[in-house]
């Protein structure tokens, strides 16, 4: 039923809850777990001075550890794991690497970002994931 599973992450501890329910779906299906970090164009396009540089790498390094925590985690247990480092508007990207990659469901939580965070960036990516996808997407509380 599942072949490809997508766990987006900021590299945020509520991550960790999504990727334990990803980790098991994809064990039961043998499936793919797709590790997806959204390096924030927004946040880089508003850093367009002389840190700019600075900063985007900043942001893939976090991102890079980030991916990487996900697939130490499903690689533990013996699953496939693909990693993915993305520019962009983090839930267009997600839609966008789940339909073009063919991922089956994405597992997220919906709690990676402060209430702070969420009105900043204009709402809830997982709201609008789950909104725009066309496969189905589990919210982990």
């Amino acid at each position: 039923m599942y072949d490809d599973i997508l766990v987006p992450t900021d590299g945020s501890e509520a991550v960790d809850r999504a990727l334990d329910h990803a980790v098991r779906l994809a064990t039961d299906h043998d499936a793919t777990v797709h590790a997806l970090y959204v390096v924030d164009q927004r946040v880089t396009t508003a850093n367009s001075g002389e840190l700019h540089d600075e900063v985007v790498a900043d942001l893939e390094a976090q991102g890079e550890t980030a991916v990487g925590a996900v697939a130490d985690a499903a690689a533990e247990a013996g699953l496939e794991v693909e990693t993915h480092v993305v520019h962009g508007t983090p839930d267009a990207e997600i839609v966008s690497y789940a339909d073009e990659a063919g991922v089956d469901v994405i597992v997220m939580s919906p709690e990676g970002k402060s209430p702070r965070e969420r009105i900043r960036s204009l709402g809830s990516v997982s709201d609008r994931v789950a909104d725009d996808a066309s496969v189905p997407v589990f919210l982990i509380k």
